[in-house]
């Protein structure tokens, strides 16, 4: 049941994720560079609606990548949607083996086109209103007359990521577009992404995401009082609980846990492991189908939850995440093949890194939370009980923001010290 419901290097900058109050767009006549959309108009597409299939794989890249990309001794808080919609792109200009090998991690082995038509339809479908905002903006960034980029590539991601296309001299005018485009659209939150940009680098492609939605149930001055959390290296620390009666119950035998609501279509999850269970013990735990079935098996039943409140930022190089993961050979310059970039077909593109950038607040309103990826690219139920259950989230835990439709996290974490 669902509760809640091109010889030269190349750097994909993708997946900025942050919160957003506000419809996020870059006003027209702020950015210098020539607006090469005029030239490229979304057709268009069909989606495909997420399935049992797609939901299934997702859940299990959206864990594997969580488990692959966490720290051991800090806060972490990962974005599968930023990570997987960036990498699709990539993808799109990938071909043999190396896009044989993006498929299979980011779809399980479905076609391009259809992973293409499946993102979307999800992301088309997430849930966006004024009390709960989720909005997805992209831009593509050319080297003015010295790349000349694959039509098909270019109308690809428009047509199923609508991303807009800017052709500009990389000078330091294209610092500021490309920095003004991404604090536009992430309401500021993010002030910028570039402070330089090299003689070699040929293209930028970046995502951007925003979410904020505030509690169904807001806290009150009543319902906040401090308290103590023990965190990773076993240290108290003095933080301030917010407390509410929530009424679904989680217990996946490892970890107890709940739901709480936010207006519109999302969720919070969090998940506190069992006293004589280490935080690492649970997430090697983890798998995505045990994520969907543990939402799937909420109790409706009483929760006296306690969440504290916290506020950080996470950053962590996920190379070595992705080839573990299954995707080797984009990362080999000696195998890697994304000749579908150029119309003029090079050799020698490889991804050297994919970088994850992700921020978080949670407090008495709501949750605003945000991620930041960068694929850089260089050449060569039971009835209630008597009693209600007992959360205190006082020690390290797993937490997630889902989508209600297809319980799927949109952000996981784990808060391991306030």
């Amino acid at each position: 049941m669902k509760y809640i419901r091109v010889a030269l290097p190349i750097i994909l900058v993708a997946a900025i994720i942050i919160i957003n109050m506000a419809r996020c767009a870059a006003p027209a006549n702020t950015i210098k560079a020539t607006d090469l959309m005029a030239e490229i108009t979304s057709n268009s597409v069909n989606g495909r609606d997420p399935d049992d299939t797609f939901t299934a794989h997702m859940a299990d890249f959206s864990i594997e990548l969580f488990k692959q990309g966490m720290s051991n001794n800090e806060n972490s808080l990962i974005s599968p949607l930023s990570v997987i919609l960036a990498l699709a792109m990539t993808a799109n200009g990938a071909d043999g083996e190396t896009l044989a090998q993006m498929i299979t991690l980011l779809g399980g082995g479905i076609t391009l086109d259809d992973l293409n038509e499946y993102l979307y339809s999800y992301a088309k479908g997430l849930p966006s209103d004024d009390n709960s905002m989720f909005h997805i903006a992209n831009s593509i960034w050319f080297r003015k007359e010295s790349l000349e980029v694959s039509p098909a590539f270019l109308q690809t991601n428009a047509d199923y990521y609508s991303a807009s296309a800017y052709s500009s001299v990389f000078d330091e005018q294209t610092v500021t577009d490309i920095n003004h485009w991404v604090k536009t659209n992430t309401n500021g939150t993010i002030e910028s992404i570039l402070s330089e940009i090299s003689a070699d680098m040929m293209m930028y492609l970046i995502n951007a995401v925003a979410f904020k939605a505030d509690w169904q149930n807001q806290y009150y001055e009543h319902n906040v009082r401090s308290g103590s959390f023990t965190n990773i290296s076993g240290e108290r620390q003095s933080v301030s609980f917010m407390s509410s009666r929530e009424f679904c119950y989680l217990d996946d035998g490892m970890a107890t846990g709940f739901i709480k609501p936010y207006v519109g279509g999302y969720s919070f999850v969090a998940l506190l492991p069992n006293e004589n269970i280490t935080i690492g013990e649970y997430i090697k735990s983890l798998s995505g189908a045990g994520f969907l079935e543990t939402l799937d098996k909420a109790q409706y039943t009483d929760v006296d939850a306690y969440i504290p409140k916290f506020e950080y930022d996470y950053s962590v190089k996920l190379n070595d995440a992705l080839i573990a993961l299954g995707m080797p050979d984009a990362f080999d310059p000696e195998k890697a093949d994304f000749s579908n970039i150029e119309t003029a077909q090079s050799d020698g593109l490889f991804v050297s890194e994919v970088l994850h950038k992700t921020y978080i607040t949670v407090d008495e309103v709501g949750t605003k939370a945000g991620a930041a990826s960068m694929v850089a690219m260089p050449s060569s139920s039971p009835g209630p009980p008597d009693e209600a259950k007992i959360v205190r989230l006082d020690r390290p835990f797993v937490y997630a923001i889902i989508d209600i439709e297809t319980n799927l996290p949109v952000f996981i974490g784990t808060l391991l010290s306030v």
